[in-house]
């Protein structure tokens, strides 16, 4: 027979920070760039490296390093050589962060705005003259945007562009050329970079995130839950299936067929070192000296005072209950057909009570059950009644049902765990009459009392149903 438990738990999980730790994004790109301005550009080359950190879902700040060669021509010969180096800062915006059908992104759309600075030196020839553009710092402006696809947790291809305007004089010289000398076109030069990007996402992969321009924002809520779970799941889990769920369980491999108690560790009631659902007595501890078999049995009984054994007192029971029985089941004994002493229904037997508005046996009371089932075995002809009460509070109807209810219990263990016949077994319910401690809600009362069956005894149909207020 397990043992059940009833329980609240809170499950504790891990706490987490809102923000996880998350990797850092390196890129390399190369690509085409030219320059839009009065000279009509040609195909020009670049390449680069950028270095990319996510401040959350939704922003992060990205740095670019790249150098290249442009170049621009008309028919008139009017050309350009120019040679561009700058780093610039950005602030990216991830644009399609905010939708939470899935944990990672496949998809990474961004756009963004800096700031920085360049260096560049041109090469020109036009309707004037032909020169240099020396080397020189400028700062300028930049947008740009872009798309990625991730391959993997550490890797994602892209496409992108930049577009950087410069401040100063020199705006408008990039390509070489002024529309008239001295004077600046309406519009600086815009220097252009179309690229395509393999980035590598750097970081321990086990303790990081990906970066979170990637990660769903909701990830970390749906991975607790997840854990909840998983947590719930694992602590309600029962693997030895002996009524104790694994979070409670110090022996989670019991036998199927072990008692246990509400910790789930195997029963020995008497101490004896076998436990019950091997021991043939599992009540009845060994005293000092004695030893007992594989199957809880004493192999060697000692004296008991006054030179009595125990085995002899079992015998003298046996021999007065069968000196008391018929052989047809009937009484006998003064009243009963003949014979000396007290007829038998007139013996003492223990009775078990039951908490309040309860009908579980209580672990203290397996060693009276496991008597009367001694008793019984060991007088195939004897029959018992078996008669629940209840204590005087409650509903009447729901009393009587609760005392059939005690009585059921009862019976039910002595055939299951003791192998007792049903048909030796007299069912019989008094509700709350028949009170020990009369008009009380007293422990006395709630109880299962036993009694040696005469012929005339029958069992008593279960009360009716009812669904009247609790009883006692």
């Amino acid at each position: 027979m397990a043992a059940a438990i009833c329980f609240s738990s809170t499950i504790p999980t891990q706490a987490q920070s809102v923000t996880p730790k998350d990797m850092w994004e390196v890129g390399l790109n190369g690509g085409y760039l030219f320059v839009a301005g009065d000279v009509q550009q040609k195909f020009g080359w670049g390449a680069g490296v950028h270095i990319r950190k996510a401040t959350d879902h939704l922003f992060s700040i990205r740095t670019d390093f790249m150098y290249g060669n442009a170049e621009g021509a008309t028919s008139n010969d009017r050309t350009f050589t120019t040679k561009w180096m700058s780093a610039t800062g950005y602030g990216v915006f991830t644009l399609n962060n905010m939708r939470f059908d899935r944990a990672v992104r496949k998809f990474n759309y961004y756009a963004g705005v800096g700031v920085g600075v360049n260096r560049f030196e041109t090469e020109f020839v036009n309707e004037v003259e032909r020169g240099t553009i020396p080397a020189d710092f400028t700062p300028h402006i930049a947008g740009i945007g872009g798309i990625s696809v991730r391959v993997s947790k550490g890797f994602n291809v892209g496409i992108g562009h930049q577009a950087m305007i410069a401040f100063g004089r020199r705006s408008d010289l990039i390509d070489g050329t002024e529309k008239e000398v001295g004077v600046r076109t309406p519009f600086r030069d815009i220097v252009n970079y179309s690229t395509i990007n393999l980035n590598f996402n750097i970081g321990k992969a086990s303790g990081k995130s990906e970066p979170l321009y990637w990660v769903n924002p909701l990830d970390i809520v749906l991975k607790d839950l997840d854990e909840v779970k998983k947590n719930q799941a694992d602590m309600l889990s029962d693997s030895d299936n002996d009524g104790v769920i694994d979070a409670l369980d110090k022996e989670p491999n019991t036998p199927a067929e072990a008692t246990v108690d509400t910790k789930g560790r195997t029963l020995d009631s008497d101490k004896d070192g076998v436990p019950d659902y091997k021991d043939k007595e599992p009540y009845y501890p060994p005293r000092a000296g004695e030893q007992v078999n594989a199957e809880g049995v004493v192999t060697n009984p000692l004296p008991a005072a006054g030179g009595v054994t125990e085995q002899r007192v079992r015998e003298l029971i046996d021999e007065a209950i069968t000196n008391r029985i018929g052989s047809n089941g009937g009484v006998q004994g003064s009243g009963g057909g003949g014979g000396n002493g007290a007829p038998v229904t007139e013996w003492f037997l223990p009775m078990i009570h039951f908490g309040t508005d309860s009908y579980s046996i209580k672990y203290s009371d397996y060693g009276s059950l496991a008597s009367i089932a001694r008793m019984l075995k060991g007088n195939p002809n004897l029959r018992l009644v078996i008669i629940g009460h209840t204590d005087q509070t409650g509903d009447e109807a729901y009393n009587d049902m609760l005392s059939y209810q005690r009585a059921n219990a009862v019976i039910e263990h002595l055939v299951n765990n003791h192998g007792i016949g049903r048909g030796r077994l007299v069912l019989q319910w008094k509700g709350k009459q028949d009170a020990l401690v009369p008009s009380s809600a007293s422990y006395m009362n709630r109880r299962v009392e036993f009694a040696v069956a005469s012929p005339s005894d029958t069992e008593m149909d279960p009360p009716a149903a009812t669904k009247g207020k609790s009883g006692y």
